[in-house]
């Protein structure tokens, strides 16, 4: 089964309402760290649970490969609605559309879950209407326990996972056991290791290694990280978001920083792994996918039940089965082929396991530091 190459997360430098935004298992979330989640922006009209939906139509933006390409027809005879479906490569062209304050037509919009919080603290969204989306009761009791939204009172998870370390088991001597395999890696390894692009994940290694939070706002951490990642750059080939997979099935890189979902452990010498915390270092993030509605939306109703239609397990399963990410549903991995879970250990984590991670979320004014350490870091 192919895998579908998208961006979901970019560097980030986008100034909304105000707040500076970043780009998505294991090690505990750092409270003082973590940003409390205000309530769902305030209260909209009432909506119809009896609406009649072939007045309404539905327009929502998403990555490429992200749905099936027939969705507007399984909409259409499902629901009896038009939907329109329009695509953005990153979250930033997204979220640059949805707060130029001006009607984008989008109803529903899929973005990642510390850019649904921002959108929601600038007043952006439509509070989630648990009534008409009765299909909430698949997910996972976990799926409302995330830092960003806890409750889904604005946003319904359509896709998460974690970040570990793809790699090579034939090409590497000994199996790594943590992020300082990336950073400083065996001999063996040496320019053949790659790390991300991405700002918040191209520090995930050199914060977790440290034993600090993924959503650290410390000058002094920061610049403890930027350090660590300037030691290890001379060891790296390079950063790579996107063609890792690749450089590992070649044999051209042996180790690489990856999303679960991305690495390609259907090859047989690939295996993926999740640093375990020892003595309060190591561990990863939990990113998270999500579904808003959009407050400026004038089908809400129409809205809602396009959210319900994609928690059917059939067709949320497909995302786990084409993609290959977890989806927090649990009637639809429950549905998923077990062979293809067996040949993707990804496929396999609990959703306990996830929520080991830190959920990453947005810190606001203080995402311009991950930006700068970034660019000090791929500068140099």
């Amino acid at each position: 089964m192919s895998r579908i190459r998208y961006t979901r997360r970019f560097p980030a430098a986008v100034m909304v309402v105000g707040l500076a935004l970043a780009a998505s298992a294991c090690g505990g979330e750092a409270a003082d760290n973590t940003a409390a989640v205000p309530a769902a922006s305030a209260s909209s009209a009432q909506l119809n649970p009896n609406a009649d939906l072939s007045k309404q139509s539905v327009a929502i933006s998403v990555w490429p490969g992200y749905t099936p390409e027939d969705l507007p027809a399984k909409v259409k005879a499902k629901l009896g609605l038009d939907l329109k479906v329009a695509l953005h490569d990153t979250n930033e062209i997204i979220m640059a559309k949805l707060t130029a304050g001006t009607d984008t037509g989008f109803d529903v919009a899929f973005v990642s879950g510390q850019y649904a919080q921002a959108l929601n603290e600038a007043g952006l969204l439509e509070p989630i209407h648990p009534e008409l989306i009765p299909n909430l009761a698949n997910l996972y009791p976990e799926a409302k326990e995330l830092a960003y939204d806890k409750g889904n009172t604005f946003s319904v998870p359509y896709t998460w996972g974690t970040t570990g370390i793809c790699y090579r088991t034939d090409l590497v001597k000994t199996p790594p056991t943590s992020w300082e395999d990336i950073l400083n890696p065996p001999a063996e390894a040496v320019k053949k290791v790659t790390m991300m692009t991405t700002e918040r994940w191209l520090a995930l290694p050199a914060l977790k290694a440290l034993g600090y939070s993924v959503n650290t706002r410390s000058d002094d951490e920061l610049a403890k990280v930027k350090a660590k990642l300037l030691e290890a750059k001379p060891k790296l080939l390079g950063y790579d978001d996107t063609t890792f997979g690749d450089k590992l099935k070649s044999g051209e890189t042996v180790m690489a920083e990856a999303w679960d979902g991305w690495c390609p452990t259907t090859e047989k010498n690939i295996k993926f792994m999740v640093p375990p915390v020892v003595n309060g270092k190591g561990g990863s993030d939990l990113w998270v996918d999500t579904m808003v509605v959009l407050k400026s939306s004038k089908n809400k109703e129409a809205a809602h039940a396009f959210i319900n239609y994609i928690l059917d397990p059939e067709i949320h399963g497909w995302a786990a089965e084409t993609i290959l990410y977890k989806v927090p549903n649990k009637a639809a991995m429950d549905s998923i082929d077990p062979a293809l879970k067996a040949a993707n250990a990804p496929l396999q984590m609990t959703p306990s396991q996830l929520l080991e991670g830190e959920s990453i979320v947005d810190l606001g004014e203080d995402s311009v530091k991950f930006t700068r350490l970034a660019t000090e870091v791929s500068a140099k």
